[in-house]
C-alpha cells in the first residue's frame, strides 16, 4: 500500500478538499480525486446506535446544521442534518464503497469507534488500503497488524521522537508509519532526525496540514512521504 512505503510521495486529501468544500463530506472526497489526491484523510466517530460516521468534531455544531454530541444521535437523526452545501454526514462504509481502490487514512477520534471501524473493514475487505491512527493509544489496540496497519499513537510517536534526538532508531513493531503535524505547540516534531529515524526503520511520515507548495517542497527534501493537505489541486506539483 502506498501509504506504508517510505518511498512513495502521495498527495493526501485532509478530510478530502476541505478547503473547497464541506470537509469530510463525499462532495469533498469526490473533489480531492478529482484533483489528483491519491488518498483520502478522513476522520471517525460512533453515532449512539454505534455506526462508524465521518465527522471530525465530538459535537455536530461546527460542521452540521444541527447541534449536540455525535455520540447523541443516532445514525438517522444525523442523517437529517445539513453538513453543507446539502451534503450529509456520510458512513464509513459509504465511503469504502464510493471509493474501492482509493488509499485512505482513518483517524479514529472516539475509542468507541473503534470495533465498528474493524468490522466495517473487515466486511468490506478494506483493511489492506486502509491505514488507522488516532491519539488515543487505546483506540489502536484492536488493530493489530498483519490483520490491519496503523501508524504511531501520539505516546508511540513521542517515544519515538525522544529516541530520534540521540540520532536512534528505536523498533516500531505495532506501527507502520507516522502521521503527524509538523509542530505541536513549540515543539518541532518534524525534523531531519526524526525523518531520518522512521526511514531507517522503514516507516513513512505523512505531514498534515500542508497547504504552501513551498512548505511540501521543503518537507519533501527531508524525506517526508505523504503530504496532507485541504487543497490537493494547489499542491498537485510540489
Amino acid at each position: 500500500m502506498i501509504l506504508l512505503d517510505p518511498d512513495a510521495r502521495p498527495l493526501i486529501g485532509h478530510r478530502g478538499a476541505s478547503g473547497e468544500c464541506p470537509e469530510n463530506t463525499l462532495l469533498a472526497f469526490d473533489r480531492a480525486l478529482e484533483q489528483g489526491a491519491d488518498a483520502l484523510e478522513l476522520d471517525v466517530r460512533a453515532t449512539a446506535d454505534g455506526v462508524p460516521v465521518v465527522i471530525h468534531d465530538p459535537t455536530v455544531d461546527r460542521t452540521t446544521s444541527g447541534t449536540g454530541e455525535v455520540r447523541a444521535y443516532t445514525l438517522d437523526r444525523l442523517r437529517s442534518l445539513d453538513a453543507g452545501q446539502g451534503e450529509r454526514v456520510p458512513t464509513l462504509a459509504e465511503v469504502l464503497e464510493r471509493y474501492p481502490s482509493t488509499p485512505i487514512i482513518v483517524e479514529i477520534k472516539d475509542r468507541a469507534a473503534s470495533a465498528p471501524v474493524a468490522q466495517a473493514l473487515t466486511q468490506r475487505e478494506a483493511s489492506g488500503r486502509v491505514l488507522l491512527g488516532s491519539f488515543d493509544h487505546a483506540a489502536l489496540r484492536p488493530f493489530v497488524p498483519p490483520a490491519y496497519a496503523r501508524s504511531a499513537s501520539r505516546r508511540e510517536t513521542t517515544v519515538f521522537w525522544v529516541a530520534s534526538r540521540a540520532h536512534l532508531a528505536p523498533a516500531g513493531s505495532a506501527y507502520g508509519a507516522f502521521t503527524v503535524p509538523e509542530h505541536h505547540r513549540r515543539l518541532k516534531v518534524v525534523d531531519g532526525a526524526f525523518v531520518w529515524a522512521a526511514r531507517r526503520r522503514g516507516k513513512p511520515v505523512h505531514v498534515w496540514t500542508v497547504d504552501d507548495p513551498a512548505d511540501a517542497r521543503r518537507l519533501r527534501s527531508l524525506g517526508v512521504a505523504g503530504i496532507i493537505t485541504n487543497f490537493p489541486a494547489r499542491m498537485r506539483t510540489s
